[in-house]
């Protein structure tokens, strides 16, 4: 009767934890992203079958990253790792090396039409921007589409037992980006053409610019590793006054100096902080892609319109 009672209880245990009597709880996927605004993509197409760990933390630059031993550790655990490619991650395939993981790598950005980027910084650090393509692709609605549907892809393969669950994911945030792709392009409607021009600290917003019509200058390149010269700040200013740039805004993940000293002399306003390569933390406007890119649009139309 002992036995009886002890397999009852053990029966009411898991009910109450959501499981029947005889099924185990699945382990989570564990799936390693480059950064966080891959890591949040990753999140919204796995749901809670998906364990996400993003080797750049929130509001962190992920061109000069120096991984960690303990990064090394997580990518030899995972199941999945999730990179940008386009040579955003210079340093990624030195640490899938190092750690000797057997996971498969998903290039996040696969089937993505790249745009040149304006300068190539291929440094000591071996930032390698890769043929001077511009690896800031997700400044595109359209193209993080396609990072959905190639995450969608790789957790299906990697997990193909819940690929059902990825689709209807990836369908669903699909949707929300299709939404936010209107948001951005009525909203930019509303500022006069010709206030559509900013300065930003790097040159990160290539794909968005050109999708939607807006017109970036940088001092730097699209590496934050390198450095602005003099000409590079002299030839920015020259270019606000000729141009009357109306602002300049300072990217989260950049030393804010530069920009000020440019916005000092001459005479545009600082339209305040944007995010470029990173999220916010989760108490900040930028928790996710979504909001990242809703917050952006809202510092241009108020600083432009």
């Amino acid at each position: 009767m002992g036995r009886h009672v002890t397999r009852g209880f053990a029966a009411i245990i898991l009910v109450l934890l959501g499981l029947a009597p005889g099924m185990a709880a699945e382990a989570k996927l564990k799936a390693v992203a480059t950064f966080s605004i891959l890591a949040d993509l990753i999140a919204q197409v796995g749901g809670e079958r998906v364990s996400v760990t993003s080797l750049v933390g929130p509001d962190a630059d992920a061109h000069g990253y120096a991984p960690t031993p303990g990064d090394a550790r997580r990518v030899a655990e995972a199941d999945l790792v999730v990179v940008n490619g386009l040579g955003f991650e210079g340093w990624i395939e030195r640490l899938i090396k190092a750690s000797g993981t057997k996971a498969p790598v998903i290039v996040a950005s696969k089937g993505v039409t790249t745009i040149a980027g304006s300068h190539d910084h291929d440094d000591e650090h071996g930032h390698d921007h890769g043929d001077h393509a511009d690896p800031h692709a997700w400044q595109s609605v359209a193209n993080v589409k396609l990072y959905v549907a190639n995450i969608r892809d790789g957790l299906s393969t990697a997990d193909p037992a819940h690929a059902a669950l990825y689709a209807e994911n990836a369908a669903a945030y699909t949707r929300k980006l299709d939404a936010l792709e209107g948001e951005i392009r009525t909203t930019l409607q509303t500022i006069p053409a010709e206030r559509r021009r900013i300065i930003t600290t790097h040159d990160s917003f290539g794909y968005f610019s050109a999708a939607y019509g807006m017109r970036f200058l940088a001092p730097q390149g699209i590496s934050t590793d390198s450095e602005a010269g003099p000409k590079d700040v002299a030839r920015i200013i020259r270019q606000i006054r000729r141009d009357k740039v109306p602002a300049v805004f300072v990217e989260t993940i950049a030393d804010p100096r530069l920009m000020q000293q440019i916005a000092r002399e001459s005479g545009a306003k600082v339209g305040g902080r944007i995010y470029s390569d990173a999220l916010s933390g989760p108490d900040g406007p930028a928790p996710g892609y979504l909001e990242m890119m809703r917050s952006n649009l809202t510092a241009f139309r108020d600083a432009l319109s």
